[in-house]
Order: structure tokens, then C-alpha cells, then sequence
């Protein structure tokens, strides 16, 4: 025992570098210059939000956090939407300790995402790195404010591309990133980057109960959101007005017509006047394509839609009665949903 604790004693006294590969050093010390590197470019452009809500039936408010990133020279700041919703006040908080006030340009809670604007210029931003080139492994690093802490940098990996989760408004967000880097309430609503500090994400949600489990919204996803959302204060979308549920196929009815589908969106109900009700959209047709595209599942109405410019004639290929029906409808622009 005593010729263990002695070997042990004389291994405590060697530097830890003489215990490391030299390599290995060298990638650890370049792995460490790089997240401060990184930090130091992307670090002043992430902003600390405050936010103040009512509390019914009380005198006062409650008081949250979230993060946020500068996106452009003119002050836009994307957020969550779940960040921002029901506020009274908003103020941000820069790193460098000044605070401004805030006003709400839009907030779009289909992909939970909200751009602020604040009274400022010449405030340093960060640009968008491309999210559909992201591969699984790479090193991402999320900035944030968690329970408040300011600035705080946590780093990680990219577990999964091609996540989807329901909105609050009940779509699908597809494409969610899932990383490592730990996150906490605080976080939410600050940048996920690269190594090239660009912007992959802004992080949105993590799972209480589990360890390493973030999501955050694809930076295309957020990058196609913030026009519209300064121009219009919300996201402009199409919808058809209909109701539907999936409905499988008789295979030997889709080999007669040509049809390469499965399945497709049977109608349930309809927006009197419309747009499909004014295409001729009957109850009980079957939605197999839309602009030759397959349809699948109402996601898919809603996925194509999002992209569809409005007041566009677009064509619907339908099953009737067993035959195939060609027409043409016009997509009218949704309704912001009810808050």
C-alpha cells in the first residue's frame, strides 16, 4: 500500500503537460484559441432580454429572461417568439452593460421566432452560415444568458439534422438542429454558431429531463422569416382552406390512374368561399399532388404553402369518386392565428 501511495505522490508531482501526447496538446490549445476566438467575434452581438408580463389579477409583474442575437447594422434582434409573447416591457441588454429599449417589429409563432428592434446603429452583428450543410459531429457553440448569467458559452455537437417538432400553432417545424451544448431556461432565443462564427441556429427549446438535448430553429428557417417579419410584422402564408385527414390509397385504383403515391389528404370540411371551395374542391375529394408535388399529409399542404407565393394559381391533382380530377386554385393569404 505504502509503495502505491508513493508512485501515486510522484505521478501528482509531473505537469500535466508532460502527461500529453505533444499532439494531443496542440489540439487542445488550438480547439481553445478557436472557442475564444469565436467568442470574441460573436459574444458582443448577443444581447440579454428582458421581459415584464402582467400578472392577472395582481398588482405588479413577473419578470423573465432570454437571449437574443444583432443581426444587421439597423438593431434587428432575433428572438423566440415564446420569449417575447404576452410582454408588457421589453428591454435588451448589451454585454457591454447599456440597456435599450425595445419595440416588437413581428413575431411568427408557426417556427417560434420574433425580431426586435431597438434605436441604435452601428451595433455589432453576426451574418448566417447555411444550415442545410451542416453534418452530424461538427462543433456548434451556443451563447446566452442562462438564469441571467450574462455571456455565458457552452460548447457541443451536432447531434441530428432534420428534426420537427409542433408549433404553437399546431405545424410542423421541420429541419430542428439538436446539439449538445447545455443549455438552460435563458438560453432560449440566443445564436447557435459554427466555427466559422456564423449563425446555424437560434436555439429554442431543450428537454428538462434529459442531459445534452438542445433544438434549435435552422438559420435558413430564421433567415427567411426576419424580411417579412420587419416588412409585415408577420410571416405571409397561403392557405387553400380546407380540412383533411391522411387516407391510404388502393393501390390498384393509383396504378390505373399514374399515380407514384400511397396516400393522400382526404377533405373533411371546407372555408365557404374559399380558395379550394372556389376551385371546385368538393367534400371527400383526395389531395394526391399539389404543383406536381406529392401530398402526403397536411404537412405537406403546409410546407408547400409556406413557399407558394400568394394570390399564384397553383394546381391540385385530386382523386374523385375513384377518377382523377386536374384543377387550378389560387391560394389566399392565412390569417395571423389567434392569440
Amino acid at each position: 500500500m505504502a509503495e502505491m501511495k508513493k508512485k501515486s505522490g510522484a505521478l501528482s508531482n509531473i505537469p500535466a503537460t508532460k502527461l500529453l501526447n505533444p499532439a494531443d496538446t496542440g489540439l487542445l490549445d488550438a480547439y481553445s484559441r478557436a472557442v475564444v476566438g469565436l467568442v470574441e467575434h460573436v459574444g458582443p452581438s448577443v444581447v440579454s432580454v428582458v421581459v415584464g408580463r402582467r400578472i392577472p389579477g395582481y398588482w405588479g409583474e413577473s419578470v423573465g429572461a432570454g437571449s437574443g442575437v444583432i443581426v444587421d447594422s439597423e438593431g434587428h434582434i432575433l428572438t423566440n417568439h415564446h420569449v417575447v409573447h404576452g410582454a408588457e416591457r421589453i428591454m435588451v441588454r448589451t454585454p457591454d452593460g447599456k440597456a435599450f429599449p425595445v419595440k416588437v417589429a413581428g413575431t411568427d409563432p408557426a417556427t417560434d421566432t420574433a425580431v426586435l428592434q431597438v434605436e441604435a446603429k452601428d451595433l455589432p452583428f453576426v451574418g448566417f452560415g447555411d444550415s442545410d450543410a451542416l453534418a452530424v459531429g461538427q462543433m456548434v457553440i451556443a451563447i446566452g444568458n442562462p438564469f441571467g448569467f450574462q455571456s455565458t458559452v457552452s460548447t457541443g455537437v451536432l447531434s441530428a439534422v432534420g428534426r420537427a417538432f409542433r408549433s404553437q400553432d399546431g405545424r410542423l417545424v421541420e429541419n430542428i438542429i439538436q446539439h449538445t451544448a447545455p443549455m438552460n431556461p435563458g438560453n432560449s432565443g440566443g445564436p447557435l454558431v459554427d466555427t466559422k462564427g456564423d449563425i446555424i441556429g437560434i436555439n429554442t427549446a431543450i428537454i428538462v429531463m434529459a442531459q445534452g438535448i438542445g433544438f434549435a430553429i435552422p438559420s435558413n428557417t430564421a433567415h427567411w422569416v426576419l424580411p417579412q417579419l420587419i416588412d409585415f410584422g408577420r410571416v405571409r402564408r397561403g392557405y387553400l382552406g380546407i380540412s383533411g385527414q391522411v387516407q391510404p390509397l388502393d393501390p390498384s385504383a393509383v396504378q390505373s390512374i399514374g399515380l407514384s403515391a400511397d396516400r393522400g389528404v382526404e377533405v373533411v370540411s371546407l372555408d365557404p368561399q374559399g380558395p379550394a371551395e372556389r376551385a371546385g374542391i368538393e367534400m371527400g375529394d383526395i389531395i394526391v399532388a399539389i404543383d406536381d408535388a406529392q401530398v402526403a399529409s397536411i404537412d405537406d399542404l403546409h410546407r408547400f404553402l409556406s413557399q407558394w407565393p400568394i394570390n399564384k394559381p397553383v394546381s391540385l391533382t385530386i382523386i374523385r369518386e375513384g377518377q382523377r380530377v386536374d384543377l387550378k386554385a389560387t391560394p389566399a393569404e392565412a390569417k395571423p392565428p389567434e392569440e
